[in-house]
């Protein structure tokens, strides 16, 4: 029972290995006893991680309700970590299925023997890496700035405290303890959408690789010349013990075309609940953006709303002016095709 996941893919070995070392990736032949020590640690990594956090920013949420200025910046963190927490729990309810799934796929690519197969499959992995390190990498630097770019005496998360987190060394130990969550629930975050891609990758490999070998249905046969009775000859033709090993290789690629299938249904099976959770968050989060900048078409009221009537005659010339040029509003487009405003938002049809 080794530290690191074994898989043909590095890009699933990666994020295994980084959600067994954070408890949400059991090892296998585990006994009971040690299963259960696994699991406390587990729910003592997830109440460090995100546990705490999803507490104290539903507080913060609720004292700051009304300042929609507040409330978006904890809103969206909030979101995000029901995101993650949505996605661990369907990782660990649905732990066999996509356990057998994992084996199934690298079962079916280690067997592979063909060198033209394994070239698809070194592909397939080095696509894969890719884009794992390519997330990382703008990941990490994400963090980094979030983490570090902060107010005097500011916490790179929005969330209530129920103590005074401006002396020291409260307001150390928070910050610590906000960046390695921010850090490591980051990784996390990339480990289990790489496994997903990844999945989704390997599948599409083997479905790549049934092709092949359909292709090469025949591959190494040389078929008989078949000759007629009164003279000349036909097309060639198989023997019958060559017809077996093309009828045995066609029942293979059938076998395998079922199992790509079948692990396409399992992947739909696990991940479309998360999927959908994810895809619910980043809409919310879009939606609250543009709301909070839709906010800005207020400020020819909030100038009204003024005690101008108290200013001299120029004075008020110069809110007038203000009102009228506030009636030219910032507009923000989406790649250029439509404006994002709230009659946009409201005319949008399922």
């Amino acid at each position: 029972m080794g530290l690191i996941v074994q898989n043909i893919n590095f890009s699933l070995r990666f994020p295994l290995t980084a959600l067994k070392m954070a408890g949400l990736w059991a090892p296998d032949g585990m006994k009971t006893r040690r299963k259960a020590l696994y699991y406390c640690y587990t729910f003592v990594i997830l109440m460090f991680l995100l546990g705490t956090l999803l507490v104290l920013q539903v507080i913060d949420l609720y004292l700051i309700w009304g300042n929609l200025s507040l409330m978006t910046g904890t809103a969206l963190v909030l979101f995000t970590n029901i995101s993650q927490v949505t996605k661990i729990i369907n990782l660990i309810a649905r732990r066999n299925n996509i356990d057998f799934l994992i084996k199934d796929s690298n079962d079916d690519l280690v067997a592979e023997t063909s060198s033209r197969g394994g070239e698809l499959i070194k592909r397939c992995d080095h696509e894969t890496r890719n884009q794992q390190v390519i997330f990382l990498l703008m990941t990490f630097v994400t963090t980094i700035g979030w983490a570090t770019i902060t107010d005097k005496n500011g916490l790179p998360l929005p969330a209530w405290y129920p103590y005074d987190t401006s002396i020291s060394p409260a307001y150390e130990l928070t910050y610590m303890h906000q960046t390695l969550s921010i850090m490591i629930v980051a990784v996390l975050n990339i480990s289990k959408d790489s496994l997903v891609t990844t999945l989704l990758a390997q599948t599409r490999c083997r479905l790549t690789l049934v092709g092949l070998a359909l292709t090469n249905v025949c591959s190494g046969l040389m078929p008989r010349e078949n000759y007629k009775p009164g003279g000349g000859s036909s097309n060639k033709l198989f023997t019958s013990n060559q017809e077996a090993i093309v009828k045995n290789r066609l029942r293979i690629c059938v076998h395998q075309h079922q199992r790509a299938l079948r692990a396409a249904e399992i992947l739909q099976e696990c991940f479309s609940v998360p999927t959908f959770a994810q895809f619910s968050v980043s809409l919310i989060i879009i939606c609250v953006t543009a709301f909070q900048v839709l906010s800005s078409e207020q400020l020819a009221r909030r100038a009204y709303e003024s005690p101008w009537f108290m200013c001299s005659v120029s004075v008020r010339r110069s809110i007038l002016i203000i009102m009228i040029r506030c009636h030219r509003i910032v507009k923000f487009t989406a790649g250029g095709f439509t404006t994002l405003s709230l009659a946009t938002f409201t005319a949008v049809r399922v």
